[in-house]
This record gives structure tokens, sequence and C-alpha cells, in this order.
């Protein structure tokens, strides 16, 4: 799929019946045109040239048109895009229309009826020229928008003698226009300003010569040199130099990092005051700024639950509306014996709240407010989707090491029972890459253990998931793990004894084993993360019914950090399917979210209705779950959630607005009270209102978590 900037896109209405066209078209199925991000995405496939022709019916284009001999010119900018430089103009034209207006009312009054109709006609003409000349092209083509309702309404309100109520309507219009645009545009603006941060020029060293290139033409194993404020290029490994490095576009952390050789660095980055020479790891599309961009991108491109049924619905509320306007205008009259002329009038007035915009609006620009509001302070979500689930969760399972804790164990305690303990110990462990693992491994070394010369490599080393290990070590079989991985024939009393201390002490047990007897005993403990009990007693306030926790660990432990932290439910010793399970059970008892580290914790995090990770910008958590905290702790999760939930309030209000306003003018039909102007107030008010009230997401919050 690739995607296509467009120009002209000024109805969210317009922009639903253009993609349902361009789906139409040979591999146009999958195609998305998205008015809150002005794009087209669709296969690379897909005939450009169609496509140009199905945007010009409303004055729209792709940025670089296709050109097209026989069609070459006909790809103008829309007349409404107030994205081109014309807000002045619009402006200007208002002024003078609404000075036409009360000069043609006050020549009316004193007997200039002819001359007061020239000054409404221009003032009209003037406000709603692109309008009346789109929607006389729909009219030709039986197509029926908010243009096409506008114009029947208009001509039809001169033809009445309507003049004063034609000439506010169409300046109301265009002031709806041009707001709406504006609106429109500042959600747009907020989005690229995050989108800017990517780098785009980069120093690259090679044989000592320097060099200023584009990133596109970095590769692999490039070393580049940055120095003081300027951008890392991409993801990298510090080669030399020392310095502090702002890494708040892809963490949103304020506080710079202090980074060393060997240090890994992220793309986008900010060098604070050293220089640094790096060596690149990825190419920049690549890279996790990259990444986090494009997830960012198509995250605004998603369509909701709630915008797909807003959209259906809209499909069918244009024709009815229509049909309603008719009925109005004949029923009275035919059945009723009243006059034509007020009901013609009420049907026009019913025809202008016809356009259902500010009812498909009412979602996506709080999503893409929401979203990218979410992005600037490091919470990556993928999609408006997930934003939704977000607002709406009753129940978050943590995994406990590496998230409710610090993930780095270390040894506290330590029982021997045979010489040998800690030389088979550190050669089952030294290959793993696993926390415990390192943990005892740094302990040997901290100790000065060395394996004797006697003892060999570990042969058939083996992993049992969520036990520990097996091998074979001069012939003899060893085991290391947990108590289930130990033969139950060796755990003496005295043994048992010592598990329970250590137990009852919240130690992780390590215990090493050979065929015959038990070797000793590792105790292990993990510090919990300084944030993880404000954040548990916020996630409270803010309304979930349950927090959880799951773990491998053992049951005394477990409940240990539980009752620390003020954990509602706690589940221990589990196997990983068995965390399936319990996620499992917990959605079915309402929306849950499953929160763990990215890596080990993957299977959990996609079974869950919402997987989120924590990962510092980690290519495993962004690519496991449906939203990512960009950071190392838990501290932005109450922030992610607070975003959410004033989303879905504001889309609700937005809905209430939009339907409500429409729904009273309807009413006032019945009475035969509808007017133009409020018809008119009640549908564009109604748009300006959903746009505006959509941007306040993006204001400051007034509690933000850890930074």
């Amino acid at each position: 799929m690739k995607r296509y900037p467009v120009k002209g896109l000024d109805c969210a209405d317009c922009t639903l019946r253009l993609e349902t066209q361009i789906n139409r078209l040979e591999n146009g199925t999958d195609a998305k045109l998205n008015y809150t991000t002005s794009t087209l995405v669709a296969s690379e496939n897909l005939d450009l040239k169609a496509v140009e022709k199905i945007l010009a019916t409303e004055n729209a284009r792709l940025v670089a048109p296709v050109k097209n001999n026989q069609e070459e010119g006909n790809h103008g900018d829309h007349e409404h895009n107030h994205e081109d430089g014309n807000t002045k103009m619009v402006i200007t034209k208002v002024i003078i229309s609404v000075i036409l207006l009360l000069i043609g009312i006050f020549v009316e009054d004193n007997g200039q009826t002819y001359f007061s109709l020239a000054l409404y006609f221009v003032a009209t003409v003037l406000s709603g020229w692109p309008t009346f000349k789109q929607g006389a092209k729909n009219l030709t083509r039986f197509t029926f928008n908010i243009d096409t309702l506008m114009t029947i309404a208009l001509i039809g309100a001169f033809a009445i003698g309507e003049y004063r109520e034609g000439t506010l309507v169409a300046i109301f219009f265009g002031v709806n226009e041009w707001l709406e645009g504006l609106g429109m545009m500042q959600a747009r603006k907020s989005m690229e300003s995050l989108l800017n941060v990517q780098p785009k020029f980069a120093m690259r060293v090679k044989n000592g010569i320097e060099e200023k290139v584009s990133i596109d033409q970095l590769a692999i194993g490039d070393v580049v040199k940055v120095i003081a404020g300027e951008q890392i290029p991409s993801d990298g490994i510090v080669l030399k130099g020392t310095s502090s490095v702002n890494e708040s576009a892809i963490t949103g952390e304020s506080v710079p990092v202090e980074k060393q050789i060997d240090a890994t660095v992220f793309g986008g980055s900010i060098n604070n005051d050293g220089t640094l020479f790096i060596t690149l790891t990825k190419a920049y599309q690549d890279s996790a700024l990259a990444k986090i961009l494009n997830l960012v991108y198509e995250a605004q491109e998603t369509k909701t639950q709630t915008e797909l049924f807003i959209n259906k619905f809209a499909k069918y509320y244009t024709p009815l509306i229509m049909l309603l306007a008719v009925l109005v205008m004949i029923v009275p009259p035919l059945f009723l014996g009243a006059d034509w002329m007020p009901w013609l009038y009420e049907g026009l007035a019913v025809l202008i709240i016809g356009c259902p915009c500010a009812l498909v609006l009412s979602s996506p620009i709080a999503l893409v407010a929401g979203i990218t509001k979410s992005a600037r302070i490091g919470i990556l979500i993928k999609g408006g989707n997930h934003l939704e689930t977000l607002g709406r969760l009753e129940t978050i399972a943590f995994d406990k090491t590496g998230t409710l804790t610090e993930g780095k164990l270390a040894v506290s305690d330590v029982k021997v029972y045979r010489p040998e303990f800690y030389q088979i110990s550190r050669l089952m462990e030294q290959e793993s890459m696993h926390p415990i693992a390192k943990a005892i491994v740094g302990y040997t070394l901290e100790n000065q253990i060395q394996p004797e010369a006697g003892l060999l490599q570990v042969e058939d080393l083996v992993t049992v998931a969520g036990s520990g290990l097996t091998g074979k070590i001069n012939e003899k079989h060893y085991f290391l793990g947990n108590e289930r991985q130990i033969p139950e024939e060796l755990l003496t009393k005295e043994i048992k004894k010592d598990i329970e201390y250590f137990k009852e002490n919240g130690r992780t047990l390590v215990i090493t084993a050979s065929e015959t007897e038990v070797l000793g005993i590792f105790g292990l403990t993990d510090k919990i993360r300084n944030e993880s009990k404000e954040i548990i007693s916020e996630l409270h306030q803010l309304g979930m019914k349950k927090v959880v926790m799951l773990t491998g660990d053992h049951e005394k432990i477990a409940e240990s950090v539980a009752n620390e932290l003020g954990i509602d439910e706690v589940h221990s010793s589990l196997l990983p399917g068995q965390k399936l399970e319990l996620i499992d059970e917990l959605s079915i008892k309402g929306i849950t979210a499953m929160v763990g580290d990215g890596v080990n914790d993957s299977p959990a995090l996609v079974k869950s209705d919402l997987g989120i990770a924590m990962g510092k910008g980690t290519d495993s958590a962004i690519e496991v779950a449906d939203v990512v905290l960009m950071q190392d702790h838990l501290g932005r999760l109450p922030d992610a959630i607070r975003i959410a939930k004033l989303v879905k309030k504001i889309i609700r209000i937005n809905i209430s607005i939009a339907l409500g306003l429409k729904v009273i003018a309807l009413l006032l039909t019945i009475p035969g009270w509808l007017t133009l102007w409020f018809a008119i107030l009640a549908d564009m008010g109604a748009t300006i209102l959903v746009t505006l009230i959509s941007l306040t997401i993006l204001l400051p919050m007034r509690k933000l978590g850890k930074k």
C-alpha cells in the first residue's frame, strides 16, 4: 500500500462518497481516503488517472496529479480549500457580503426594492459562488451532498421571495466553510508538527573525510558525526565521545540521558553538548523513530467501530432528509389545506439541515487529536479503535517482572549444600540472557567463582518453559530452576524448610540439583519500581474495576508485591499457557488490557482486548502491542487512559450536538417555525462546534504522570 497526499478535501461526507467510488475501481477495494489526514492509502497498482477523475468531481486532486493530455487542466484547487492561502480572500468576501446585506436591508426598507434585490444577489454570489458551481455540477449528475442541498435551498429561497434570509444563509455557509477549514487545518498541523521531528541530513565520516548527506543515503555500518544541537540521524551505537541526549522524540521524556561509548542511541534524538561518532545499526526507514511516525500516521487512518457506524448511518441520512423535505412541502398544502408558500419555505429549511457533516466529523478529529497528543508524550497508540478500547477499559492485568518491578534480579541469599553448587550453576546459566541467569552469573563473577578445570561445557541443555533448565555435565544430569524442575524425592525436610523460609521472605528461588541430591539454593529479589504503587492508585481513581497481577513467581513472592502495591487480584506460579487462559477469563467479565514488557509477554499481549507494552522504543514493544509506552516505566499509563477517556467523552458530546440540533430543527417544522437562518445555524453551527470541541483535546492536561 502507498500513501498519496490529497488537496481539496473540504467535506467529510463528500470524502466518504469519493472513497466509495475509488473502492469500485480495479485494485481499489482496500483504498482509504482520509479526510482528517488528507491522504489516499491505496495499492500501487491502482489506476491513478481514474482516481484523479473521481477526485475532480469534488474539485480535489492528488498533490502530484497524474498527467493526462486529454484532461490536463481539470485538476485545479478546490475553491473551498483553505490550506492554499485563501483565508484572507474568504474573510474579505464575507465582510463585503455582510456590508452589502446591511445596505440592501436599509435600501429595501426605504422602498428601493429592485436595487436591494441586486445587492442581495451580489452578496449571495460573492459568498456562495463555489457552492453554487459545485452544486450545479452535482445536480446534473444527481449527486446530493451539502453543495447540492445548499444550491437547491438558496435557489428556492430567492424563488419564493425570501431574499434576505437566502443571502444570510449564503453568508453563514461561507463563514462556516472558513471556520471548518481552519479547524481541520489546525488538526492536520498538529500532526505535521509531530512528523517534522524526523532528521533530514547527516555528517557521514568515511576514510577520515566528512560529507553532508541526506539520511536516505545512509546505510547500516556507516559512521556519522553528530555535534551539539544536531539530530542523531538513525539508530546506532556510540563509537566515540560522550554527551547527554534528549530522547523526547522517542520516549516523551524531557530529561536528557547520558551516553558513552557502546551506548544505544535513537534516530531523531538531539545531541545536547559533546560530539558523538555513531555507528549506524539501522537505515532510517527501519529506525524506531521512523516506525513510530509511520504507525502514528497509519493510526489516524484507521476507522473505529463508532466511525463505521456513523458512516453507515450517514449514507442513508441525507436521502431520508430529502424525502422528508418533499413531504413537508406537499403534505400540509395537499392534505391539510395549508398555503403552499410557507410550507415550501419549511421544506427548503429542512433541506439545509440534510448534510451529515457534523455527525461524520464527530469522531475522526477527536481521534486524530487524541493519537497526536499521546504520541507527543511518548504514548504510541496504533489506531483509533485501540484508543476507543483504552477509554473503555474495566480490568488491567500486569506482568510483574520488569513491569511492576525493575526486572533486575540480584542474588540476596544463598544456601549451599554441596561445594560444586556455584560451578555447576554458572556453567548452566552462562549462555543464557534471562535476567535470573544474569543475576546468578553476575554473583559468581563478583565473588570470583570460576568453574573448575575438570568441568566441561554443558551438553543437551534444554529450557523447560516456566520451570528452568536441564543439562548434562561430564555425563551426569543436572537440574536448575524452581521447585517444579527438581525431582520431588530430592527435596528433604531440611531443604523444604529452607525453601519455605526463602518464600516467606519474598525471594525468587533458583535450586540446583544433580540426579541424586540438591546442591544449593539461590534467593533472588526484584525491586519494586518507585512509581508502581502510585500508578496502581491512580488507575483505581480512573475507574478501573479490577487491577490484576499475573506472574510465574511463587505465591508468597507474588502476594508480597501485590499487598505492597494495592493490587486487587493476584495469580502466581503461572506457566505461559495459564496466563493466556486467565486473560480469556478476565476478558469475558469485562474489557481487559494486558501490560507487559513486550518481549516474553507477547502471547498475552496479543490475546487480551488491548495489549500495552513498555519498552523505551524497542522493536519488540513497537511490533507486538496495541499501545506502547515508549519509556522504561509505567508513569505515562494513567495519562494514556486520561486522554482516551477524554476522547470518548468528546465524541459523545459531539454526537449529541450533531444529532440534537438537527432534531430540534426538525421538530420546529411541526408548527411551521423552522426558518432558513436557524436551519443553517443548526447544521453549520453543529459542524463548527464539533470541530472546535474536538480540538480542545490538544490543550494541556491538568495532570500528567512521570516525565
